[in-house]
């Protein structure tokens, strides 16, 4: 059955851990979305997802699509059928530590300019919103494109995916005005489970390090008194998205979303070792110390560790937002325990 209004929104990621929650709460609010997909079998477990969790797909729609193709790949039939989109968000990305460049600049840098470049031939187009990481998109003056030493000079210091995620934030910051495309560039802390289910899709970055803690493999704790991990449930972060193009006017927007209340690592670590009954690290030892380890000692490639940091984050911007509507970080110390409940329960994603 085809939906009988045409889709508003386009979500590019749809299947992605947070793009399958943010068309989960469109199509709650009623709002009409069309979701790139890249096959049949990846649409079919899309609505089938959906469904299970309570939506109506009858509104949803689903293309195939390639963004690392001129017109996302999409066919002139597709491309008609999009023709009143008015928002679209760009979540998709390669998303695994220990990525070249090679593998990560398609998708990541090249992917994320070719859907700004659809986006700006959108007759309705309200607002693009691309999506990147708490520690990407800082810089108030961006610069795209940088010369070829500086970018080689950005991936020997930083693990693929961060450095592809950071020259696309800048990328798509610097060349929005010139196209005339509104954009929003929103920085998401740690995105952990569904708050009250605890339900999670993604098993890197903090993840990896609570599998190696519930496996006794975390005997010591990569992390200063003060290095801050700052998450967000994946349903507060969803509701976010969804609201971001009604509030939104200023022709570049940067949001910062994470909840302010996350403890220390140390002590985030200490609490899950307690509810997880498991033992935890004998000690702490200063991050840039475990980054020039080798992996056989570490267990992960030593770029991952680039997440680690004791930096604060300009979350004001995040905040107005949600002031302005109504929405609110859930429990944080509930939500870490679910989530945590919810990966020892789920293999942490091997299966």
């Amino acid at each position: 059955m085809s939906p009988t209004l045409p889709p508003r929104v386009l979500i590019l990621g749809s299947t992605g851990f947070l793009g399958r929650w943010l068309a989960l709460e469109l199509l709650t609010q009623g709002v009409p979305v069309a979701a790139a997909v890249r096959g049949v079998g990846a649409a079919a477990w899309l609505r089938r997802w959906l469904r299970d969790h309570g939506a109506d797909s009858a509104e949803l729609t689903t293309v195939p699509a390639d963004l690392t193709r001129p017109v996302l790949g999409l066919s002139p039939a597709d491309d008609a059928r999009l023709g009143e989109v008015r928002d679209v968000y760009n979540l998709a990305a390669r998303y695994r530590f220990g990525l070249t460049r090679a593998e990560a600049e398609p998708v990541n840098l090249y992917g994320a300019l070719n859907v700004l470049q659809w986006a700006a031939g959108r007759p309705m187009l309200r607002r693009m919103v691309h999506v990147s990481g708490y520690r990407t998109g800082n810089d108030p003056q961006p610069r795209y494109p940088l010369d070829q030493p500086a970018v080689e000079a950005l991936y020997r210091g930083l693990d693929g995916y961060l450095a592809s995620k950071r020259l696309a934030d800048a990328a798509v910051r610097v060349t929005a005005p010139g196209l005339g495309v509104p954009l929003t560039t929103v920085n998401p802390a740690s995105v952990i489970g569904h708050s009250r289910t605890g339900e999670a899709g993604q098993h890197i970055g903090l993840a990896e390090m609570v599998r190696h803690l519930h496996t006794g493999r975390l005997a010591l704790l990569p992390s200063s008194k003060r290095t801050f991990v700052p998450v967000v449930t994946v349903d507060h972060l969803a509701r976010f998205l969804a609201a971001v193009p009604e509030f939104d006017r200023e022709p570049v927007q940067v949001h910062t979303v994470l909840d302010p209340s996350t403890p220390f690592l140390p002590d985030l670590i200490g609490m899950l070792a307690a509810h997880l009954d498991v033992r935890p690290p004998r000690a702490t030892v200063p991050p840039a110390l475990v980054r020039r380890l080798p992996r056989v000692l570490t267990g992960s490639a030593p770029k991952s560790f680039a997440f680690l940091s004791e930096e604060q984050y300009d979350t004001a911007s995040a905040e107005r937002l949600a002031a302005t509507v109504g929405l609110t970080h859930p429990p944080v110390l509930p939500a870490l325990q679910r989530w945590a409940t919810r990966l020892v329960a789920d293999g942490f994603g091997v299966a």
